[in-house]
């Protein structure tokens, strides 16, 4: 085994990290996404830009640090520039990357030229592993700040390791551990590179050892102290009094045990102190809440809402011993996510042939290192070891969306990729010290042949190009460039709807874009959006009766809604007081059919088709309540909307008769259609107003991007249904338009059939093979 302390004087070749972090942030912008995307993109941007608080736990750190970002003109679309930001993040972590592998590989690789190329593979590989890539070039959510923070983290113990003891060397300490105090503000991925500091700090496996019992002292006291710190961290991140605790009793022992053994008491107290300077970033969240931002997710104005935010009491998840898939399972969603990460591009067959090949280089290198340095190796394990099987454990996901297809089986909504996308960046480490173990043996093989060392170890660099096939076999489906389609949808919705109206939505991705479009770019301000899922939560709908109402301007709005006025309406939503507000009950069972009668409007309540329970048992949400109550108030003052992507949930109140079909929406009228000129009844699509979905479809809708070729079709498959509900709409209109107008009528089919090319269903179809 070679002594870390070895190739300690080498200075880490910052400028080769320089054009690592140069050459992935050019591949990051060449793939980066134009403006917003589908699920948790639309909030995060939406809420960088008005300073607000995204979905528990309120990530401030991120929110300040993109909202700062966003203000400088570095790209046109504000979108943009955010999205620069998540690939700015991750370029710097692939140039630590880089450093980190190939201080590991020093002991493996003397001919520095070599290694350094060794080190650039292994960071080539973490930079573009698939979820890693798509993650990078486009800022759905915050995992590449925690990215960063890991791998800066990860970079300074290394460099701690390599310092003489000192104060300077202390510094590193006090450093890595603001950083992991301050990226548990951002989110808690982040704190988990600690363990590996622990490792590194433990006395017994140092390599360089204190001579004096003084010196053993001082570095029994840091490692205490440091362990006793991070323990509070990690308990007051997880909310979980089991490490808080046992965190502050081992903290009093670590001063206790400093001062009475003369080891670093100022140390000890200085870590505590950056660590609470770094948490204070948390202070942000009472503070702009109380100024009532128009996304304020959780609303945390007082102690109780805040720690509600912080505990995460929104998605009330089960405890870890209650599992909600099985163990093996979710291990094994692992493993499939895994398989994803070295060429998305290809077939499944062909993408679990290279996850054996880029496994095993993974276990190879893993095995390499481990013989070179039992310690540092050591470190690493317990890192992948982290932000794998501890995280699969912890995260309790529920069957993948995509796993064990067809079974009846409770899945997520999405993939969960992203979640793991550390683990696929550091395996990537592992990987490039797998290549350089092949060019060792390359070069040992041709010893007897070749007698310079230069010469053999350059004949062995061939092998270096494997690290290549992620980036060539990942570039479309991780790719993000020229992709528009949810801030188009967003507009397309949003202008679906008349002025002033008010638009029921369903879920994340057909309300997200809408905030996105709204707060960014300012488009249809006027609509008023009430989310289902989220109406069921107190603070969403004093959010909605806070909202003002905003002018409408017609100038910017479609050319359909000009030329007659629009009254600007007054009042809130509701007529609710806040107190009957804060009243509402989250479920309102009842058990025979009853109707309610608004204006001319005839609402059903059948227990057999609003969340029937069985036996003539039903209930209503809080949600149901509050659309009804809007109803109620709003009929004859304000346009009311169903979006299309809420399925049959207004049909299931009895109000078919009174919905008009407008493209994307649907608009309640205060009384029951009959069929005209421009008013026809379509089998299983209700009533449609054909001249106004004509004229959204064929003058306002971006149909050029939904129809638009995509490579492998719509990849992410859990948000193509906005994707189909494109085709569905312009093939509904083309049978419609079909006896009076068959031009068009053929325009609007056309465009379906290229929507429809777009789905993944029908990729698969044609080309079974064919990964999505």
């Amino acid at each position: 085994m070679t002594n870390a302390t070895d190739a300690a004087p080498q200075k880490p070749p910052y400028l080769w990290a320089a054009f690592v972090f140069l050459g992935t942030l050019v591949l990051y912008v060449a793939t980066l996404a134009p403006t917003t995307q589908f699920w948790d993109t639309s909030e995060y941007i939406a809420a960088a830009k008005v300073l607000g608080i995204p979905h528990p736990p309120g990530n401030p750190l991120f929110t300040m640090m993109s909202h700062v970002w966003g203000m400088l003109p570095l790209a046109a679309a504000y979108a943009q520039r955010i999205n620069l930001f998540a690939a700015t993040t991750s370029a710097v972590a692939a140039a630590c990357w880089f450093l980190v592998g190939e201080r590991w590989m020093r002991p493996i690789v003397p001919a520095p030229l070599m290694r350094r190329l060794a080190a650039l593979a292994g960071a080539i590989v973490s930079a573009t592993a698939f979820t890693v890539w798509n993650q990078s070039v486009v800022n759905e959510k915050v995992y590449t700040l925690s990215l960063l923070s890991i791998a800066l983290i990860l970079w300074l113990i290394v460099r701690w390791d390599d310092q003489e003891p000192g104060e300077a060397h202390d510094h590193y300490l006090l450093l890595i551990m603001y950083l992991l105090a301050l990226t548990s503000t951002n989110h808690m991925m982040g704190v988990l590179v600690g363990p590996v500091v622990m490792v590194l700090l433990f006395p017994p496996l140092m390599t360089r050892r204190a001579p004096t019992d003084d010196g053993r002292s001082m570095e029994w006291s840091q490692w205490m102290a440091f362990v006793a710190v991070f323990a509070i961290l990690m308990g007051s991140g997880m909310e979980k009094a089991t490490f808080m605790i046992p965190g502050a009793i081992l903290f009093a022992v670590a001063l206790s045990y400093a001062l009475v053994r003369k080891g670093d008491w100022r140390f000890t107290v200085a870590l505590l102190g950056v660590a609470a300077v770094g948490v204070s970033v948390y202070i942000f969240l009472p503070l702009r809440a109380a100024h009532f931002p128009p996304i304020n997710e959780g609303e945390p104005t007082n102690w109780q809402a805040l720690w509600a935010v912080l505990t995460r009491q929104q998605y009330g998840k089960p405890p870890l011993f209650q599992r909600q898939a099985d163990l093996v399972a979710q291990f094994l969603l692992w493993v499939q996510y895994f398989r994803w990460q070295w060429g998305h591009d290809l077939a499944q067959n062909v993408q679990v042939m290279l996850a054996v090949v880029f496994g095993g280089l993974g276990v190879l290198g893993a095995w390499r290192h481990f013989m070179a340095d039992r310690r540092q190796a050591l470190a690493m394990i317990i890192l992948m070891g982290t932000f794998t099987g501890l995280l699969i454990v912890y995260l309790n996901f529920k069957y993948g969306y995509s796993q064990y297809l067809p079974r009846q089986l409770p899945r997520e909504v999405r993939e969960r990729d992203y979640f793991f996308v550390c683990s696929f960046a550091l395996w990537g480490i592992w990987v490039g010290i797998g290549l350089a173990t092949l060019m060792e043996w390359v070069q040992d093989g041709l010893r007897d042949r070749i007698r310079s060392d230069t010469a053999r170890w350059s004949y062995a660099a061939p092998v270096l190009a494997l690290a290549l096939i992620p980036l060539a076999f990942n570039r479309f489906t991780a790719s993000r460039a020229h992709e528009t389609l949810a801030r188009d949808f967003a507009i397309d919705l949003l202008n679906s709807v008349e002025p002033y109206g008010i638009l029921v939505t369903a879920g994340d991705n057909d309300t997200f874009p809408l905030w996105y479009a709204q707060e960014v770019e300012g488009v249809r301000r006027d609509v008023v959006i009430i989310n289902l899922s989220l109406a069921n939560t107190d603070w969403y709908l004093r959010q909605m009766q806070r909202r003002p109402i905003e002018e409408y301007d017609a100038a910017q709005g479609p050319a359909i809604y000009r030329g007659r006025s629009w009254p600007k309406p007054t009042g809130r939503v509701l007529a609710f007081s806040d107190g009957q507000l804060d009243s509402l009950q989250l479920y309102y069972p009842f058990d025979r059919r009853q109707s309610l009668t608004f204006g001319a409007i005839q609402v059903t309540l059948d227990p057999e088709q609003i969340h029937p329970l069985g036996n003539g048992q039903g209930y209503l949400e809080k949600a149901d309540v509050v659309v009804l109550e809007a109803m109620r108030d709003q009929i004859g003052k304000r346009p009311i909307y169903f979006s299309r992507t809420v399925g049959t949930y207004a049909d299931e109140f009895g109000l078919t008769p009174y919905l008009e079909g407008q493209g994307f929406a649907r608009a309640l009228r205060p009384q029951t259609l009959v069929a005209s000129d421009s008013i026809v009844a379509l089998p299983g699509f209700g009533w449609v107003n054909v001249a106004r979905s004509k004229a959204l479809a064929f003058d306002v809708y971006h149909a050029a991007s939904a129809s638009r070729p995509r490579p492998r079709g719509w990849v992410d498959r859990p948000s193509e249904g906005i994707l189909v509900t494109y085709g569905l709409i312009y093939q509904v209109l083309g049978q419609a338009l079909q006896a009076e107008d068959p031009a068009s009528a053929q325009r609007a089919i056309a465009l379906a059939d290229s929507i429809t090319k777009n789905s993944s269903d029908f990729r698969t179809a044609l080309a079974p093979g064919v990964s999505q």
